[in-house]
């Protein structure tokens, strides 16, 4: 029995993989070839004959926009851990009167559509002149990460064992030092998981981002692919290599940061 279910874990694990990686291969595969490659018939599995040229307009074409939402994720995941970390301390630690019913508004946001958001948002935004701006972009962004990453360190600085802050506080600590050195370090997991998740959603929003620019001053990478692929419909392989490009950041830090997303995510499950 033990040997069936490992066989199947592994063919679903397989399939799982393949699935994942099938559009990543045609869209590199793609991204290599020439366009007059790709009108061929049978189309080619294999770019026997690469070109560069795509990734060359898209660096051209796209390099900037690719700047604007690294800051903008940056700045997102700066400004989500700075809110999110303080406010789920306080809602884990402090006996505060009417917690469950907060932490059941930050559940109830969460369930908000982003479209709801982003038609809340734009009056108050042309309002104060955030339109076409970083700030406006991060705030925007934060509406949504700020709630999610506090219920993910809520929940994991929900199981820090209060010895470890009663100690720090018979050392003299206060509650921002006992919060900085003690609390945040012990935590390191979900802060990094909530950032990840942060830095993801923010890289790969693109309703707030077509809401909220126009092109004129500011521009994400998601809502350059959407132009680009407008204007360029016949330069499939310059469309291929942005769409290349704007996913190594995202499969960098996957990649890098996995362990600690698994052991954030579960590492609040579980009290002793």
């Amino acid at each position: 029995m033990t040997t069936t279910r490992r066989v199947l874990n592994t063919a679903v694990g397989i399939v799982l993989v393949l699935v994942f990686l099938a559009p990543v291969y045609w869209m590199v595969n793609v991204s290599l070839q020439s366009s007059d490659a790709l009108l061929r018939t049978p189309p080619a599995w294999f770019p026997f004959d690469p070109t560069w040229s795509g990734y060359a307009e898209a660096l051209r074409t796209q390099g900037s926009h690719l700047v604007t939402s690294l800051v903008i994720a940056l700045g997102t995941v700066v400004f989500t851990l700075v809110v999110s970390a303080p406010a789920a301390y306080a809602l884990a630690r402090f006996r505060l009167r009417g917690t469950l019913a907060l932490v059941l508004v930050v559940l109830l946001v969460q369930m908000v559509p982003g479209i709801v958001m982003a038609n809340s948002l734009y009056p108050i935004f042309s309002g104060v002149g955030l339109l076409d701006s970083y700030p406006g972009m991060i705030l925007a962004d934060s509406t949504l990460t700020v709630p999610f990453a506090v219920l993910i360190l809520r929940t994991f600085m929900s199981g820090v064992p209060g010895e470890l802050i009663e100690a720090a506080r018979v050392d003299g600590c206060g509650q921002w030092r006992t919060f900085g050195s003690v609390v945040l370090p012990v935590c390191r997991n979900a802060v990094i998981t909530a950032g990840l998740f942060s830095f993801l959603f923010a890289w790969a929003d693109f309703l707030f981002a077509v809401s909220f620019t126009t092109g004129n001053t500011i521009q994400p990478i998601t809502v350059g692919i959407y132009r680009f692929v407008g204007n360029q419909t016949t330069n499939w392989n310059g469309v291929m290599a942005t769409a290349v490009l704007a996913s190594i950041p995202a499969a960098v830090l996957l990649l890098t940061a996995q362990r600690y997303v698994a052991a954030g995510i579960t590492g609040g499950g579980v009290k002793e």
